[in-house]
């Protein structure tokens, strides 16, 4: 069960309070995080919200995917893990 969502191309300007009431209309949210640039503190455009329960997320996810807020559509979606190991980016090229 998984009840993390990932929000999308969020306006740079929305507040963690402002983002954490939109999710509330559709239930008890659990943590909100949006997710800041580590070297400027500015915002990145998405954020992590989690919900109490899956119903819960997946009614924010109808009631909130595609929705202008501030000028921008969000996109709403359950968060994927990410994946472990496997082929990265930032490595030497051996050429």
């Amino acid at each position: 069960m998984n009840n993390k969502l990932f929000v999308g191309n969020l306006s740079f300007s929305i507040s963690e309070a402002t983002l954490s009431s939109l999710f509330a209309e559709f239930g008890e949210v659990s943590s909100c995080s949006i997710a800041k640039d580590r070297e400027t503190g500015r915002q990145r455009g998405f954020a992590f919200v989690e919900m109490s329960t899956q119903a819960q997320a997946e009614a924010a996810i109808r009631g909130l995917n595609g929705q202008e807020v501030e000028g921008r559509a969000m996109s709403v979606a359950i968060s994927e893990p990410r994946p472990r190991g496997g082929a990265g980016g930032g490595g030497r090229s051996r050429y």
